[in-house]
């Protein structure tokens, strides 16, 4: 892991940017850090990660659904300081837990 004070990486907002999948720009504590990209094809997921993952993914779709339908966006109740997309994954994943 590399420290820099290059101004073109620190000027980098997001806490997380993928360099053309060979580097990766992180901001730890106010300093910018690069990492090496992450090889993840050797990893296997569990039957309960695959599961997870197919549970979001149709919340994922439920919330577009409701997002990309005015009326069901219009009277839909989002939570409190969050926008109608999350609080309808919100609320799917937990009606389906």
């Amino acid at each position: 892991m590399a420290r820099t004070k290059n101004v073109l990486l620190t000027g980098v907002k997001v806490s997380k940017t993928v360099l053309d999948n060979q580097f990766v720009v992180k901001t730890r504590m106010g300093r910018t850090l690069l990492t090496k990209y992450p090889d993840m094809s050797h990893v296997v997921p569990s039957a309960l990660q695959l599961e997870e993952k197919s549970r979001f993914a149709a919340a994922v779709k439920y919330a577009r659904a409701i997002v990309n339908d005015p009326v069901r966006k219009a009277t839909y109740k989002a939570h409190p300081g969050s926008t109608v997309y999350h609080s309808a994954i919100k609320d799917y994943l937990k009606k389906r837990s």
